[in-house]
């Protein structure tokens, strides 16, 4: 269980630094509306993943408590 929660903040901190030098690029290249749309699609990307594992947190403590 701990190995997978350090590659999920991995995974989320290489989504962030993907999503960072892309932006800047888009944006020193004057696409700020494509910028932003990258940001906000990295930012669904990493909700998604969030939303994953609160749902697995439910489970565990459904299951825990035998609801």
């Amino acid at each position: 269980m701990e190995r997978m929660d350090v590659d999920l903040i991995f995974k989320i901190a290489a989504i962030g630094i993907i999503v960072a030098v892309l932006n800047l690029l888009l944006a020193r290249s004057g696409r700020e509306e494509q910028a932003m749309m990258l940001t906000l699609a990295g930012l669904v990307v990493v909700l998604m993943m969030l939303v994953r594992q609160i749902s697995d947190l439910f489970a565990l403590i459904k299951s825990l408590f035998g609801f």
